[in-house]
């Protein structure tokens, strides 16, 4: 922000999506019905189906799982008359770096996601719906597990719901714990049991998805919040956030900061506000150096951008991305190429190894970053570097390789003196610092 430029305006946290979360048995059914729970699907079924997704439309909510596209615009897509089902697929595959909100929900609120499936099953004409669950959530897929299990003991799944005529299966999946099946052509050939892999697109999965059929995936934070708009409305909905990211969002904030959690405010909060206040900024005696605004997968900001506004389009003008909205905090005290270390084994390791820029060009990357933290980097592996990350972006089957290209882009961006300071120095300068395990390793 410039020295003239009027302060961003500050918003206050909401209790929408969080509103049950202390409450020490809304997981349970009776509980969250006496919580007004399930109170959505009465008005829901009063409409008809495509009023409901008029409704969506008008509200301006946009998915909540990363690319922040419209959701009532997405069922809109969903082929009609192909005389094959409509699937609604429940992405809870939740695996980026730095995010947890939907864990976190589907912990202490796991109705809300089973009462969102039902109400928007009902908009897009599906009767047969599917959760994936990421394999490694193992209390979060119980508490998802019994929810389902009670709905359909008290008649909120199954048949003629709530005497609407409305008929609902839902089926609850455990995937294998791969990074990649939270694409969503990667997630629906893993539900039909293949390899979890990235689809070729088109056809895309509104035309053919799961079984060759019509398909709509949503995350698990969008699928939630739609029965608060059937129940509140669209000005409701609108009076938060801005125009063009209406609506509460769920914000992760973790790494050196004070209070690591899951916060929950308007859209455009600015990360100032979540970072430094919310969160209470970083421990004493450190100053925040970097902080992604959507997980390991979307270029790190530094300081500079504390007062960027946390909406899709505050942050694409800072030159980062919204992302899943978790927000990955390091002070002065860290090293920024051991940060990239870091994220890259990760990707390096998630690969699917399906197309060649992502599959040889994260492990390459990997290799030069641990040669620089060894004291082994040479005058040219920055450039390299940059080079490798031209080569993978844009360039790969699927987002996976964009992502792991740009915490390398920015940190060269932003912190270019330190690449350098490693090679002229013969290794990391920071406290700590130790040979990471194949550093000696050679590129091919």
């Amino acid at each position: 922000m410039s020295a003239d430029a009027s302060p961003p305006p500050r918003v206050e946290p909401v209790s929408v999506l969080t509103s049950r979360w202390r409450e020490p048995r809304a997981h349970d059914l009776d509980r969250y019905l006496e919580l007004d729970g399930y109170a959505s699907l009465d008005a829901a079924f009063e409409r008809a189906p495509g009023d409901l997704v008029q409704l969506v439309k008008d509200s301006g909510l946009r998915g909540r799982g990363g690319a922040g596209f419209p959701t009532g615009m997405k069922w809109g897509f969903l082929a009609k008359g192909t005389g094959r089902p409509t699937y609604l697929v429940v992405n809870a595959d939740e695996s980026e770096p730095g995010t947890f909100k939907d864990m976190e929900l589907l912990e202490r609120d796991p109705h809300a996601l089973v009462e969102g499936i039902v109400v928007s099953s009902y908009a897009i004409g599906c009767t047969q719906a599917y959760v994936y669950l990421r394999g490694e959530a193992g209390f979060a897929g119980r508490r998802v597990a019994r929810a389902i299990e009670q709905a359909y003991d008290r008649g909120l799944l199954g048949r003629d719901i709530r005497g609407s005529g409305f008929d609902l299966e839902v089926v609850y999946h455990r995937g294998a714990g791969a990074y990649i099946c939270g694409e969503e052509t990667a997630l629906l050939s893993s539900l039909e049991g293949e390899r979890g892999q990235p689809r070729l697109r088109p056809p895309f999965p509104a035309v053919e998805g799961l079984y060759t059929a019509p398909t709509t995936v949503n995350n698990v934070e969008t699928i939630a919040t739609v029965p608060w708009i059937v129940r509140h409305g669209v000005d409701w909905f609108r009076s938060m956030g801005t125009e063009r990211s209406p609506g509460p969002k769920l914000y992760s904030v973790s790494g050196e900061v004070r209070r690591p959690g899951n916060y929950e405010f308007p859209m455009g909060v600015t990360a100032r506000q979540l970072i430094m206040e919310a969160a209470g900024g970083t421990d004493e005696g450190t100053r925040l150096k970097a902080w992604t605004p959507g997980g390991s997968s979307t270029p790190m900001l530094t300081a500079e951008h504390l007062d960027t506004a946390m909406d899709f389009e505050g942050v694409q003008a800072a030159g980062s991305l919204l992302g899943t909205a978790a927000v990955i905090v390091l002070s002065d005290r860290q090293c920024i190429v051991r940060a990239c270390l870091n994220f890259t084994r990760f990707y390096a390791h998630e690969s699917c190894g399906k197309c060649t820029p992502c599959r040889e060009g994260t492990d390459w990357m990997r290799k030069i970053l641990q040669r620089l933290e060894a004291g082994q980097g040479r005058e040219e592996d920055t450039g390299t570097l940059k080079d490798i990350c031209d080569g993978i972006f844009g360039r790969s089957f699927c987002a996976l390789g964009d992502g792991a290209t740009s915490p390398i882009y920015s940190a060269l961006k932003y912190f270019r003196a330190e690449f350098d300071e490693h090679v002229r120095g013969g290794g990391c300068p920071y406290p700590g610092a130790r040979v990471p395990a194949g550093a000696h390793q050679e590129l091919p």
